[in-house]
């Protein structure tokens, strides 16, 4: 068996390097990851708020579907630093309609990797509206988000962890 180096760039937080390992773990012998992006978050195990909000929006077959897309995945800390009750109430099903666009003002059509990113300086979101993507200081930002962990594989696109939720306007 090969072993596999990975350096973390400097922008990138060591302690969720885990996470780009455990997708590079489940990549089949043509290095292509097997697990959508759903399965790749629940994975995870940081993205247990965000999964479970991806169900409440009914968002789940089109975040399994052939993409290919970009997530910018909040974690579970993320959400747990929003005002409280924010979350219970996106959740309620009467609130389906926001849920539906705070979520997908995370993804972004197509497969932006990091690299792509960094070149950029606004990307349209599935919801509609733009992102701003600034580096500064060797990070990556997105809005007022920094990305902590980036280019996690999945079979149907890519995500790039966040350490704040974005809101749409």
């Amino acid at each position: 068996m090969k072993a596999i180096t990975v350096a973390a760039p400097k922008w990138m937080g060591a302690g969720l390097l885990g996470l780009m390992l455990a997708s590079t773990a489940q990549a089949d012998h043509h290095g292509m990851a097997k697990a959508d992006i759903v399965d790749t978050a629940i994975e995870a195990g940081q993205f247990s708020t965000l999964v479970a909000a991806v169900k409440a929006a009914d968002l789940v077959d089109t975040l399994k579907g052939e993409g290919p897309f970009t997530v910018f995945a909040p974690t579970d800390e993320a959400f747990a630093a929003l005002p409280e009750g924010t979350v219970d109430t996106l959740l309620m099903p009467e609130n389906q309609d926001q849920l539906q666009a705070v979520l997908t003002y995370h993804v972004v059509p197509g497969k932006i990797m990091a690299e792509d990113a960094m070149a950029a300086s606004s990307a349209t979101t599935v919801q509609g509206q733009d992102l701003t993507i600034t580096t500064m200081d060797g990070k990556v930002m997105i809005n007022d988000a920094t990305v902590t962990a980036a280019d996690v594989k999945a079979s149907n696109g890519v995500i790039h962890v966040i350490d704040s939720v974005l809101m749409p306007e």
